[in-house]
């Protein structure tokens, strides 16, 4: 181990590659979400961006290799990433600043409590069909 890295939780969550339909359309919503919350660019190349938040690192790819051209929440597999955000008024900062990044609350009827009465959190979907959850600590 090199000098400064400390060492990294057996089975912590190493990394998440995320295959999208476009690219540039992921980056505008992803990139401002990851950034907003304290993740750093990591790695770029021409199909793909990554960034890093300590040992673990988030991937958007769009892969040549891709069945389908939008994400179903609802079907078999990822249905979203949820974040830890901070206090609730994060999540409220966040959420009033999301539409303008291509995100959409989910369940406004039930927001911020759509998780249960103990639960302050925010569910946002893009326009490519990912969730993610900005859960208040």
């Amino acid at each position: 181990m090199g000098a400064g890295r400390r060492p990294v939780t057996v089975g912590a969550l190493h990394h998440v590659e995320v295959w999208v339909p476009d690219l540039s359309a992921a980056m505008r919503g992803w990139g401002w979400l990851l950034d907003q919350l304290g993740w750093t660019p990591f790695q770029e190349w021409p199909a793909g961006r990554s960034w890093r938040l300590g040992p673990t690192y988030l991937v958007l790819e769009e892969s040549p290799a891709l069945s389908g051209r939008r994400h179903d929440r609802l079907a078999p597999g990822l249905n979203h990433l949820a974040f830890h955000c901070g206090p609730p008024a994060a999540v409220d900062r966040l959420v009033a600043q999301a539409s303008g990044y291509g995100w959409e609350l989910l369940f406004p009827d039930r927001h911020p409590h759509a998780g249960g009465p103990d639960t302050y959190a925010a569910y946002l979907v893009d326009g490519q069909g990912y969730e993610v959850e900005l859960v208040a600590s």
